[in-house]
């Protein structure tokens, strides 16, 4: 089957099985007589493979890992085991980290009297970082409406 048939059944792209191919994480294509790529249910099984590991989040690095010991009948579970429960700490992790980007933008929401005023915790934090949330913000001279940048640099 050629690409886009091989890209319809397993849910990958085209695109994305020709960069699977290109950074190794496949191997190079059989080809046709006339150099087109030449797929078979083994290639789409290999894809789907691909597909749904990235849904679940591992990295490029890990299905390759991942794809060679699916494909060595040698392996163990303990190893495939360890990878996932490696990956599982990660997105713990990143959970975590995602928590308290969170619980900080929240507070600085909290904190930000959204009205007319130009004094903003928000901003303040994001300038820096160390400064508590109550300092003012320091007043900036207005910069001239875009349209003006515009005439003299159309």
């Amino acid at each position: 089957m050629n690409i886009g048939q091989a890209a319809k059944k397993s849910g990958i792209s085209s695109k994305m099985i020709r960069y699977y191919e290109q950074i190794g994480l496949i191997p190079k294509a059989i080809r046709t007589d006339g150099g087109y790529r030449d797929y078979n249910d083994s290639d789409v099984d290999c894809f789907r493979f691909i597909r749904h590991s990235r849904a679940l989040g591992f990295s490029t690095e890990q299905i390759s890992t991942l794809l060679v010991l699916w494909n060595n009948r040698e392996r163990t579970s303990a190893d495939v085991k360890a990878i996932a429960l490696s990956h599982i700490d990660e997105l713990n992790r990143k959970i975590a980290q995602l928590q308290r980007m969170t619980q900080t933008l929240s507070h600085l929401a909290q904190e930000c009297q959204g009205d007319n005023n130009p004094d903003c915790p928000i901003i303040a934090k994001l300038v820096d970082p160390k400064q508590g949330q109550n300092i003012k913000q320091q007043k900036q001279p207005l910069l001239p409406p875009l349209s003006y940048f515009m005439f003299f640099y159309p």
